[in-house]
């Protein structure tokens, strides 16, 4: 009996994360609905929140498949609850990537929680575990997008596509660094279980400045212009005109000044 109390409530959903989720829902209505004083600032306060909500999605993928692949501990470190305080890197895993929002406009992946790799059998189970995450970003891309990609816009005020474009922006970006094979990143994580043990041993010293590499080649005009370019593509893919994913961003940095075109 005490077992069974203790197990659901180190699943009970977190009053932060309903919080969050709360800030999402009212600032999406506003967006929609016109209703706030400043329209930027509804899209700024909607796209941060979801951002914030997929951030504990993509985590919490990695915890519940780690769960059933064997790691029973990430319930009781408050993985399993979507409180994004409960992350090991707080910093990485939320701060860092909203601040990359306001700043840079991409959707920076983190570094969260911590799977008892020992717990896990199996080759196959470590790479999912890895790819659940980035899956998460996918998965959300695809809902943010399916009013683009199924003709649906009708009746969707302007400013509300320009913010799931924009949010959208983000998850693809998220999506595509996170599978980049670097170590420190989820994408190195699926393919290491593979790797011999020598050359895993020759990698991993090197694993803790993946993520830091990747964020320093993005300054480097020639990876910017590619990963750009790729990013482009996938979102025509989705459907997703250039111009609402432009004014998205745009109107998301409220305290700058909007272009003509973007203006609702």
């Amino acid at each position: 009996m005490t077992t069974a109390i203790t197990r659901s409530h180190e699943r009970r959903i977190s009053p932060v994360f309903l919080a969050i989720l709360a800030v999402m829902a009212v600032t999406g209505w506003a967006v929609w609905s016109d209703f706030a004083a400043s329209t930027g600032l509804a899209i700024f306060l909607f796209v941060t929140s979801a951002w914030i909500v997929s951030l504990c999605l993509h985590e919490y993928a990695h915890a519940r498949t780690a769960l059933h692949g064997g790691d029973i501990t990430v319930g009781a470190k408050g993985y399993l609850t979507l409180n994004p305080l409960a992350y090991t890197h707080a910093v990485l895993s939320i701060i860092l990537p909203v601040l990359f929002v306001i700043m840079g406009g991409i959707g920076l992946p983190g570094g969260a929680v911590f799977i008892e790799q020992g717990r896990i059998r199996g080759r196959w189970k470590h790479s999912l575990i890895s790819a659940a995450g980035p899956l998460a970003n996918v998965l959300f891309a695809i809902v943010c997008t399916a009013p683009f990609w199924l003709d649906a816009l009708d009746g969707v005020p302007l400013a509300f596509q320009y913010a799931l474009a924009f949010l959208a922006f983000l998850q693809v970006t998220a999506a595509l660094l996170n599978f980049l094979p670097v170590p420190g990143l989820d994408g190195y994580g699926v393919i290491e279980p593979w790797l011999s043990y020598k050359i895993k041993r020759q990698i991993e010293p090197y694993a803790p400045y993946g993520f830091f590499v990747v964020i320093a080649l993005l300054f480097v005009p020639a990876v910017n212009g590619a990963f750009f370019d790729t990013i482009d593509a996938l979102m025509r893919a989705l459907g997703v005109p250039e111009v609402s994913r432009y004014c998205g961003s745009n109107l998301y940095r409220f305290w700058q000044e909007t272009p003509g075109l973007c203006e609702v």
